[in-house]
Parts: C-alpha cells; structure tokens; sequence
C-alpha cells in the first residue's frame, strides 16, 4: 500500500513561508486563542482552565456533540466527532474497502477523496465537474457509475476546490436513488452554510445521507483539528467509533471546549467569513473582467475558494510559480488533476487583497509573454 505525494500540500509547505499573500488557502480569516477567549462565558473560561489533559471519549464530548447537533435538529448520539473531517474519509474508506469494491468520487476534488480509497485497493470512480458546465453535478452521471459493488457515492458541497454548490433537488435525487440501491451516500459539508445564492439546508436536514463537517473551513479554526459526523444509522457509528479507537483514540478536552465554544457563536464565525470573502470576491469579479482574454472564471457560489483556467496555456504551475515569486500563493491545477487551472482562495486574506491581485496581475502578464515566446 503506497500514497503518491501529496502534490497539494507539498506546493504549499514549500511557499507558504516565503509568500506574503496567501491566495492558495482553503479557509476563512483565521481566529487567535484569544478572540475565542473573549467569546467565552466565565463558566466556559473556568470549565477551559481546569480542564484534564487527558483523552476524550472515543466518541467526542457529550457538550460538543450536543452543541453540533443543535445545528441539524439531531441528537447528541448521532454525532461522531473526529479529527478532522480527514480523519472521516479515512474511516468512511477504510471500512469500504472490500475485494471488487469501488467508490464514486467528483473529480476534480481534494486529493486524498482519490488517493486515499485507491491505496486501500478499492476501485475509483469519478464523476466529472466540467468548467463548460459551472462545475454543477449531474445526478444522472453519478447514477452511471453505482454499480452492485458501489460501497458509497462522495459529494462535497461547496465543493473545494470549485466553489460549486449541489441543490436540494439533487440532494433529495441522489439520495433516493442510493437508498434504493443499498449505497452509503456521504455528503461533505465543510463549507456549510458559506453560499452567496438563496442557502440549501444542510443534506443532513433533507436526507437519511452521512454527513461530514469540520472546524477548518467555515469555521475557519483549522488548528483545532477537529470535525464530525452525522449518522442516523446506528450500525456505522459503531464502526466509526471502532475505526477511532484504532486511528486516533479522541481529540483532547481543550481543543473540544474550544470548539464547542466556536459552535455557540457561529454567527459571528459565519458572519465574519462571509464579510471577508464577499469582499475579496467582488475584487475578483473586475479582476477577471479585466483579464478575461486570457483567464476564464466560474464565479463560485459557495464556499471560498475558485478554480480559474487559463486560455492560452495548459500548464498553470509556471504562472504559480512567477506568482509566487511575486509574493502570491495560488495552488497549480496539477495539484487537483487539472493542470490548465488553479485554486484561488478568497476568504482568508483580511487585507492588502487588491494589492495581491496586482501582482497576479504582473505574473500573468510574463506568463503570457513567456507563452508567446515559446
């Protein structure tokens, strides 16, 4: 069992500390310890200053798991917390993995949604966001690939790296049809409720779906590493519980308190992730209208990311690396198996933005003089 590089997250450790502007992040505007400080109660202050430092339960503390249910109208049993919503994948993959077994997958996707379930043997099958189309999901082209041995169909909404959003109608669509069939449909939502359109409720408030959803993205609070699952069905909390024990035992009470603070005051969280990235995007809107002969952008309707292309090249990793020369993070579309693309993240820079949109400016400008000199 071997795991290709991870091609992602190589490209950012290698720029991130040399680059002043990070357009390549995934996140919001990021939060101190102690703006979440100020959030708390002096209760939640005392509960956090005389907290064990010791393991949590398996299954993530009764509070937060409480706190997380509220936003769904579930019950505190039917929450898994986890660490992070990658710890999820992990399981949800690991406990697919029999002989013949497949997955069907979007494409492009966050790399480890592929590289994951190919190394544990199983087979990969992905459905494809096309840029001609917005990057919107055709239930139908998802159907094609269930067969009788399909273990679970993925689907991420919004959907990093894309930014596309899923509607209720195919949500309500594909879970019926996975039903029907025997299939697990697993819906992740780490950039839940972050959409610019009239909002869709949560696939967990429409359908009997699994559910992921994390503190990294919307909430913005990546350092806690944690995430969760929703799960109506008994049978798999067992095993998510079981794979737990085996991956990672528990979070710590800290970061779970931390958390279950950032849950009673999402709006807030929610609130200022909205601000910054509606900002950002609509810079981005006259910086496209600006360049549109030589990028072509589909304006993302959640989330906070993007996935441009440019029209005259097929390699977008030469334009990243002049913009990362520049002082500018932008993550190559090889990255995500699309090489004439790459990721722009707009919900994480809280200034200096159209500064930054400068100097992407200047590098696409010597990428095309180098293009047409080739």
């Amino acid at each position: 069992m071997r795991l290709p590089l991870f091609l992602l997250d190589e490209w950012l450790e290698r720029h991130e500390s040399t680059t002043r502007y990070n357009l390549a992040a995934s996140t919001g505007p990021s939060w101190r310890l102690e703006d979440l400080l100020e959030l708390m109660t002096d209760h939640e202050k005392d509960r956090l200053y005389r907290t064990p430092l010791t393991y949590c339960p398996g299954t993530g503390a009764e509070s937060l798991r409480g706190a997380i249910a509220s936003m769904y109208g579930a019950e505190a049993k039917e929450i898994q917390i986890v660490t992070g919503a990658s710890e999820a994948l992990l399981s949800l993959f690991y406990l697919a993995a029999e002989p013949g077994a497949n997955v069907v997958i979007s494409q492009p996707c966050f790399p480890p949604m592929a590289t994951i379930p190919e190394s544990l043997g199983l087979e990969v099958r992905p459905y494809r966001l096309r840029h001609e189309e917005g990057f919107v999901i055709d239930p139908e082209a998802v159907e094609r690939l269930v067969d009788a041995n399909t273990k679970l169909v993925l689907v991420n909404s919004p959907h990093n790296p894309t930014g596309a959003t899923v509607s209720e109608e195919a949500l309500r669509h594909l879970d019926a049809f996975c039903s029907k069939r025997g299939v697990q449909l697993v819906v992740d939502e780490v950039y839940h409720p972050i959409n610019r359109n009239d909002a869709p409720r949560s696939a967990a408030e429409l359908t009997e779906a699994t559910v992921l959803g994390d503190f990294s993205k919307a909430f913005s609070l990546a350092g806690l590493r944690a995430g969760w699952v929703v799960e109506r069905n008994p049978e798999r909390r067992k095993q998510y519980w079981n794979a737990r024990a085996h991956f990672s035992i528990s979070n710590n009470f800290p970061g779970e308190l931390l958390a279950e603070v950032a849950v009673r005051n999402r709006d807030a969280i929610f609130d200022r992730a909205r601000a910054v990235s509606e900002t950002n995007l609509a810079s981005l809107d006259g910086f496209f209208h600006e360049h549109s002969n030589h990028l072509e952008w589909v304006r993302p309707p959640g989330g906070m990311t993007g996935l441009p292309r440019l029209v005259h090249a097929q390699d977008a990793r030469p334009f990243c690396e002049s913009a990362a020369a520049r002082g500018v993070l932008l993550a190559p579309g090889d990255c995500f198996g699309v090489p004439n693309h790459f990721r722009l993240g707009f919900g994480a820079c809280t200034e200096g933005f159209d500064q930054a949109l400068e100097r992407v400016s200047e590098a696409l400008s010597a990428a095309m003089t180098s293009t047409s000199h080739s």
